[in-house]
């Protein structure tokens, strides 16, 4: 082989790179030692651009295309090397594709919940995961920040790099944009926009990115405040406490057996309550007779004509739950415990605490214990 083979053989005059991933970054192209001959042959193709590099300075960049290397096209290059007047000999130079493609399906999510401050339930936990689409429109940046001078820069090596800056992102601008925990289900494709318009120029100015979607799948908070959250929905649907017992026990009392005759019991303690109810608002109606015969203002009638009160025993309550007072004495308030109310209504002690939490049952905290006066357990009843 001749010398001029020989030489010609170092000599680089096609400059070209087939990206056959899908997953591919960056790439430097191997020169194997080789220089750059004057003239060669730069082909970038779509979606692809080149960044040459020289002395450790970043240089000319070209877009998809062929290019003749030239003193005309290469600037930067040629003032970095001190070409003043043009060069005519070969020259060493790092040669760098980046793939500008779009790299769509990435996955984001919290590793572990963030604190957030909600209107409805106070400072809660939460959890949210996604995707998002990238990527790459300033070269230089993304080289200098992300890629160095890795030969071969993939996807995966960047993977946890992207997904703690969306999470960072994620977390202030939700909490920035205030919107409520029960409510973010219902916004997913607007807060995914809106964070766009976040994440967009940190990534620029960051890692020479650009985020062109981003997509919000799940936001969940921990198990407890989904029991929560449960519980209301229950309520609701509910509606009437009322109505509801009286469905229950009606369909308790249908099956027979054990489960009838223990839906039996509830239905006859509400039945005793209502009686006392009723004798109650009997008594205390002036005109009706104590017992058989005996008139309440005629009983024993003084010379004023003022009528006595009812006996003691009269105003007690059929429940046997009544204060006695004192002659003359307005009848003493008959109050229930939670446990007792949760009996007479046939519910659990659960469901009573939760209407009396939410205020359609009026009740008395006293010490640690709550006490419901029969009027509210009427009233509630009533609706």
């Amino acid at each position: 082989m001749s010398l001029l083979n020989i030489i010609t053989s170092q000599l680089i005059d096609v400059i070209e790179w087939t990206d056959d991933s899908r997953d591919t970054l960056s790439f430097r192209w191997p020169d194997e030692d080789k220089e750059i001959k004057n003239g060669a042959q730069l082909i970038v193709r779509e979606s692809q651009l080149v960044q040459f590099v020289a002395a450790g300075q970043y240089a000319d960049l070209f877009k998809p295309g062929k290019h003749t290397l030239s003193t005309e096209n290469i600037p930067i290059l040629s003032t970095i090397l001190g070409w003043k007047y043009g060069f005519q000999s070969p020259f060493k130079c790092d040669v760098y594709f980046l793939n500008t493609r779009l790299f769509t399906g990435n996955k984001w999510g919290t590793a572990n919940p963030v604190m957030m401050r909600d209107k409805d339930f106070g400072v809660v936990r939460l959890r949210a995961f996604g995707t998002y689409d990238f990527r790459i429109v300033e070269a230089s940046k993304f080289l200098r920040e992300v890629a160095g001078t890795d030969q071969n820069f993939r996807l995966d090596e960047f993977a946890d790099t992207m997904r703690s800056r969306m999470v960072s992102v994620f977390t202030e601008a939700l909490a920035r944009a205030g919107v409520p925990v029960l409510d973010v289900a219902q916004r997913y494709a607007e807060l995914g926009d809106a964070l766009l318009l976040i994440i967009n120029p940190a990534m620029r100015e960051k890692y020479g990115l650009e985020v062109t979607s981003f997509i919000l799948e799940n936001v969940s908070v921990p198990p407890e405040v989904e029991q929560a959250i449960d519980k209301r929905s229950s309520m609701s649907v509910i509606g009437n406490l009322n109505d509801y017992v009286k469905y229950q026990m009606g369909v308790a009392m249908g099956q027979g057996g054990e489960a009838g005759a223990a839906a039996t019991v509830p239905a006859q303690m509400a039945m005793g309550f209502g009686m006392a109810q009723e004798m109650m608002r009997t008594m205390q109606q002036p005109g009706i007779q104590q017992s058989a015969g005996t008139p309440v203002g005629a009983a024993a009638a003084g010379p004023s004509g003022a009528s006595p009160a009812a006996s003691p025993e009269a105003l007690a309550g059929a429940s046997g739950g009544a204060l006695r007072g004192a002659p003359g004495a307005a009848p003493a308030l008959e109050v229930l415990t939670p446990e007792q109310a949760a009996q007479v209504l046939g519910v659990s002690i659960e469901d009573v605490m939760a209407v009396i939490s939410s205020g359609e049952l009026k009740a008395r905290r006293i010490g640690n214990a709550h006490r419901i006066a029969r009027g509210a357990l009427e009233e509630f009843l009533r609706g």
